[in-house]
Order: C-alpha cells, then sequence, then structure tokens
C-alpha cells in the first residue's frame, strides 16, 4: 500500500501499520464542523513499508496529498489554520493538546489567532520567569497555590522563546491527584475562562469516536490507494457534518450515532420507494400505449402499486413503534 508507515499508538503502546489523521474543526460548544485534514505516513524512511508509487505532477492535488503525508504534522498546523481563515472560517481561538503546546508551535499560530492549549511538563521547555528560566515544574514550585479544593490552583505571566507573554493557568488534575498547565496568548483572558474555553476541545475527541464506530472511518474502504483513502476521508467527514447539521436544526437531544441509525434507516426505505417508482416509469416508457384509456390504465396501476407499498412501509413502521412502546 502506498505509504504505508510502521506508526507509534500512544493509547495501546505499540507499533501499528498504518495513517494518523490530523483534523482541523470548528466548535461553538454545540456543535462541531470538521475543516480540513491530513493524512500522515511517517517522516522516517525506516518506518515506511512503500513510498510514493505514482508519477504525479508536482501541481497536482494527488502530489501535494503525498508530499504532505511525510511532513510533520507540526509544520501542517499553521497552513491549515490559515486556510480556514482566508476561506471566511471566524473563531475567537485555536484550542490544541499538548501534543502541539509547543513554543515554536505557538509562536508560528500566534499572528494568525490566539491559541490556548495544554502544555507538557517537561524539564526542556523553559519559561521567563522572574527574571529566570524555569520549566513548569519550577513555576509550580514558585507559586503561591490556592487552599481548599479549589479548582484553579493559580496563574501566572511567562514570556515564552521570543519574548513575548503568555499566561500559564494550573488546574487540579482530579484523576490523578495531581495538576495540569493551561497555556493562552491572550493575557486578559480571566482564569474561568481558560478552563471554560478549553473544555471545549472535547468535542472533536467526540468526533473521532463518532467517525470511528459509525461512520467507519477506520473500516469503511478496504482499497489500497492512496486516494481513495482520502477520498473516503473525506467522505466520512461530510456526513459527520449532515448530521450535525440536522442535530443542530432540529435541536436534537439524540448523540450523533442514534441520529445516524435513524437516518440510516429513513434513507433505506425512501431509497427502495424511489427505486420502485422509477422502475415503473421505466417500465411504461418502454412500453408506450396506443391509446389514451390504456395510458391511464398503466397510470393506475403504478399509482395502486406504489400506494400498496407506502401503506406498507407505513404499517411496518406502526409496528415497529408499537414493539417499542411495549418494551418502553
Amino acid at each position: 500500500m502506498e505509504l504505508l508507515a510502521r506508526l507509534y499508538d500512544h493509547c495501546e503502546n505499540r507499533f501499528l501499520r498504518g495513517f494518523r489523521m490530523l483534523t482541523l474543526a470548528w466548535s461553538d460548544g454545540a456543535s462541531l464542523v470538521p475543516l480540513d485534514f491530513a493524512l500522515l505516513s511517517s517522516t522516517d524512511p525506516c518506518n515506511g513499508y512503500q513510498g510514493v508509487t505514482k508519477d504525479l505532477d508536482r501541481r497536482s492535488c494527488g502530489a501535494k496529498r503525498r508530499r504532505e503525508a511525510v511532513t510533520k504534522s507540526t509544520a501542517l498546523l499553521a497552513p491549515m489554520v490559515r486556510r480556514a481563515l482566508e476561506a471566511g472560517v471566524k473563531a475567537r481561538y485555536l484550542l490544541m493538546d499538548s501534543w502541539f503546546g509547543m513554543p515554536a508551535i505557538i509562536l508560528a499560530l500566534r499572528p494568525l489567532i490566539p491559541v490556548l492549549c495544554m502544555v507538557e511538563r517537561t524539564p526542556k521547555i523553559l519559561y521567563g520567569f522572574q527574571g529566570k528560566r524555569l520549566s513548569l515544574d519550577g513555576i509550580y514550585r514558585a507559586l503561591k497555590k490556592r487552599r481548599g479544593q479549589a479548582k484553579i490552583l493559580s496563574s501566572v505571566v511567562v514570556a515564552i522563546n521570543d519574548g513575548e507573554p503568555a499566561r500559564i493557568v494550573l488546574v487540579r488534575d482530579r484523576r490523578k491527584k495531581d495538576w495540569l498547565a493551561l497555556l493562552t496568548t491572550d493575557i486578559n483572558l480571566p482564569d474561568e475562562e481558560v478552563v471554560r474555553i478549553y473544555g471545549k476541545r472535547w468535542d472533536i475527541e467526540v468526533f473521532f469516536r463518532t467517525a470511528k464506530q459509525f461512520l467507519q472511518l477506520e473500516k469503511g474502504s478496504q482499497a489500497r490507494g492512496f486516494d481513495t483513502l482520502i477520498a473516503h476521508s473525506t467522505i466520512v467527514l461530510m456526513r459527520y457534518i449532515f448530521l450535525a447539521l440536522e442535530q443542530r436544526r432540529l435541536d436534537d437531544p439524540r448523540s450523533l450515532g442514534l441520529l445516524f441509525h435513524a437516518c440510516c434507516e429513513e434513507i433505506r426505505d425512501v431509497t427502495y420507494l424511489e427505486s420502485l417508482k422509477r422502475i415503473l416509469e421505466l417500465a411504461m416508457a418502454q412500453t408506450p400505449p396506443k391509446d389514451p384509456a390504456t395510458t391511464d390504465i398503466y397510470a393506475a396501476l403504478a399509482d395502486a402499486i406504489l400506494g400498496q407499498a407506502i401503506l406498507y412501509f407505513g404499517l411496518q413502521e406502526t409496528i415497529y413503534q408499537r414493539s417499542r412502546d411495549i418494551a418502553a
């Protein structure tokens, strides 16, 4: 398979064969819309099972996608955000997890949009604090924390590599009885707002779960072509947009998974009726009647068949609804 690579899965703690998917999405906390994605292979040739096999024009979309696949994900963030903003997408903040919370990435994105992300606790990353270069652990030890069971332990304004200010908010991690650090380039944003806004990033995790479990992002295509995988991923994202739009339009309390199954059942019934109608129309066109009386007979026969089909599906829906009511 073209560009297939050996990639490390941090959830299962082992190497797998496949691709990584970098996704940019827009969310207001109620609905999420995927905007852009990149299907990534490995940047290390030693981890690749197959390189580029097609000879394509460098200006074509296929060639651009293949160059994108062997580029580091951190180098793709700024172009993705720039494309979305140039397309007219309006957003107040860019939310990222700790994988992209590096000073170099934040500095590249700062001119485009304010950044709000989680940062890792590592001694390799230092911030300017009180005239010193300290790690997150060093800053935590130097700060005075709030007492009791406060969710926000403390906050401080630090300097990143270029000397520009950024605010770090330390929050309590109740799962591990530890603490986490959130960083924002908007230093005027209150601490409570930093925590509240970053909580909206969970929507993209729900998106990935829905795309994998219901929309068959992983197993919906058995093709071995890289272009086919790009097309399949695009279709999955479009299907998710349709579901999110329907849920938003109807203010539907159902989850996207339940809404997906309901839409599939509806589409299956409508497709059958439309197909039956099309078959009858073709049959009438292939056997043209010789007089108007015969035309009326054919039309009445087609109406009778379609009417019985509609009644049949209506009866099946009534039986299904009654069985659900009895079970409830």
